[in-house]
């Protein structure tokens, strides 16, 4: 009852700070795990704040210094570099099984995740930034197997991207007639100048995210298997819980394992430039590798707990399975 009390109490202290401590320099993710004491990890919740490098309090204003508790909550800084969307086994693989390399025609590659139903109709999973090339795509557009960087070319499509969900990054392009019509008078009259430069109306949106997530609808049900390499057929779906023992099969790492690391994770993902913020996430330790983007993320005995979508070198971000079963309106094929 003290763990699950401690719990909450981090998690509670975690969502009245979360805007705070992310305004930090070098802070980029705020979750809730266990405290490390001397390398070792104790059975104390706490608040998990990672940053992309540990610097002396010396060389940090003090609105940048990590406090050491949030109220009556301990808190813990890990340094875990800079989070990206992760991107690039590799073989061509028929009948294509999860875990191997697969990719939208004009992205590097990622990986197959497993396979989900709507209905009567079977879907690859995997994430928006390998299937949906980061928003960028169209539905109907080809999908690869291998990806293109495994030597994938249109001749290996297997599937055709079918849904997304779209990434946040905070604006889009503007809908309001009274926007689009000053943009193209400004740039009219920048035209007109002879000038180079031209202006973008936008329209800001929420920025939050909490899945990475699409679907590939395969050209032919035998192109695809609902085994996971190395893992075999999941069983289901669990929620994930922090310390579960977990294990993926990826493009770039094959076969890993670790366990959940932190829970309701709010994080900054650099997509090549672009960053989006995702809320709720699940963090594990360096289980994955640019390429692995996709990967279903089960527990030790087949069941799907996530999505795995970014990391650094010693921490990987997974979105939880459940937001992502309920926004694409699929369920796991078992």
């Amino acid at each position: 009852m003290a763990l699950i009390a401690g719990v909450g109490a981090a998690l509670d202290a975690k969502g009245a700070h979360v805007d705070q401590l992310l305004s930090r320099r070098n802070v980029v993710g705020v979750g809730v795990g266990f405290k490390e004491r001397g390398g070792q990890m104790t059975e104390e919740p706490c608040v998990v704040v990672s940053v992309t490098k540990k610097l002396p309090k010396a060389q940090l204003a003090a609105e940048d210094i990590v406090p050491q508790k949030l109220g009556e909550v301990q808190t813990d800084v890990v340094e875990v570099g800079v989070v990206r969307a992760l991107q690039s086994h590799q073989d061509k693989w028929r009948p294509a099984p999860g875990g191997v390399s697969v990719g939208h025609v004009a992205v590097t590659a990622g990986t197959i995740g497993c396979l989900v139903r709507r209905g009567d109709e079977i879907f690859i999973l995997s994430n928006n930034h390998v299937l949906a090339n980061s928003n960028k795509a169209q539905i109907g557009d080809a999908i690869i197997q291998p990806g293109r960087y495994d030597g994938g070319t249109e001749a290996d499509q297997i599937a055709t991207l079918f849904d997304f969900v779209p990434i946040d990054f905070g604006q889009e392009p503007a809908q309001c007639p009274w926007a689009q019509n000053t943009e193209a008078v400004l740039n009219a009259l920048a035209r007109a100048a002879g000038s180079n430069h031209r202006v973008i109306a936008v329209r800001q949106t929420a920025g939050i995210n909490q899945i990475d997530a699409a679907l590939a609808k395969p050209l032919s049900p035998d192109l695809v298997t609902k085994e996971i390499l190395e893992i075999g057929v999941p069983k289901g779906v669990k929620e994930a819980e922090l310390g579960m023992a977990i294990q993926k099969s990826g493009r770039t790492t094959g076969l890993t394992h670790d366990r959940i690391t932190q829970i309701d994770v709010t994080v900054q993902v650099d997509y090549d430039g672009q960053i989006a913020t995702f809320s709720g996430q699940l963090a594990a330790g360096p289980m994955s590798q640019g390429g692995d983007s996709g990967s279903a993320v089960l527990t030790e005995d087949g069941f799907v707990v996530g999505l795995l979508f970014a990391g650094s070198y010693n921490t990987t971000f997974i979105n939880p399975i459940q937001p992502v079963l309920q926004a694409l309106n699929v369920e796991i094929v078992t």
